[in-house]
């Protein structure tokens, strides 16, 4: 605990594992099985419980709750793991349960933004640079992949996902699978259509984004069954690891695609729907 700076109010159970240049303030409590690595702040009334793991660079702000018991009542008192990434931003009164089956884990990966009073059930995956705003909800067993983002006030039903680059609305209903590198919003659920602005963002090349727009609108707008548009994607869509990955994450879908057969596809706004078009007809 070289040059960490812990205040005298704080507890800090023997067994504790705490690296170098740690910050715990007033009143925080970490118990006996948990371990901070280097540079991790927690900050005042913060409770760190369970087998834990905190990664370097990460903060912790008041009165979060992290490691505690599972809320799923098939819990019989198994050995389960939170583990944290590094240069994560956990805010106040957060709540990120620990996991329910023998040696189970949670896992939140490096540099994600879980904003205040979000909720993180039991053998929930969250990806790296995830945000999570205000209020966001993963029931358990939910996966959410890199660079998503949940709106606030989003409750996300257990064993969904949620796909790389999508990005999910805000006062949200998520009950089935979304789909990477889309964009939607509602209760019920409707799909825009591809995340055109978060993709350039994150500098995706046109033909990049032009085959996702082409794999959307296959699997989307063109009535056919899913197998059918994935096999389709495969014939006429040039291969690069975003469709790849497309065709994995729908083939891989217990739950269902979000939308798909029965749901409601909201239509495009005019703009983007004729920037989707262009990149489907190479104008751009």
């Amino acid at each position: 605990m070289s040059q960490s700076k812990i205040h005298p109010s704080a507890i800090i159970e023997p067994g504790a594992k705490v690296g170098n240049n740690v910050t715990i303030e007033a009143y925080a409590v970490i118990k006996g099985t948990v371990t901070l690595e280097d540079d991790v702040v927690v900050k005042s009334h913060a409770y760190i419980d369970g087998n834990t793991t905190i990664g370097a660079g990460t903060v912790i702000w008041p009165s979060a709750s992290i490691g505690t018991k599972t809320q799923d009542l098939k819990f019989k008192g198994e050995k389960t793991y939170v583990i944290i990434g590094k240069n994560c931003e956990i805010r106040e009164f957060v709540t990120i349960n620990s996991s329910c089956n023998e040696n189970s884990v949670v896992r939140i990966g490096d540099n994600c933004l879980i904003m205040a009073y979000c909720h993180v059930a039991h053998n929930c995956e969250i990806g790296n640079r995830v945000i999570m705003a205000n209020n966001a909800m993963l029931a358990g067993h939910v996966i959410v992949e890199d660079n998503a983002i949940i709106g606030g006030m989003t409750p996300v039903h257990q064993f969904s996902r949620i796909g790389q680059y999508a990005m999910v609305g805000g006062f949200s209903r998520i009950t089935h699978d979304v789909p990477p590198y889309t964009i939607g919003a509602g209760s019920p659920y409707k799909l825009g259509g591809l995340n055109l602005v978060g993709l350039k963002r994150h500098g995706f090349q046109l033909d990049v984004r032009r085959s996702l727009a082409k794999a959307f609108k296959l699997t989307y707008r063109s009535h056919l069954r899913m197998s059918e548009a994935l096999a389709q994607i495969e014939s006429e869509i040039e291969m690069n690891p975003h469709v790849k990955h497309w065709l994995e994450f729908c083939r891989n879908s217990k739950r269902g695609l979000i939308g798909f057969q029965g749901g409601s596809v909201q239509p495009l706004p005019e703009d983007e729907y004729e920037e989707l078009e262009e990149l489907l007809e190479e104008k751009v």
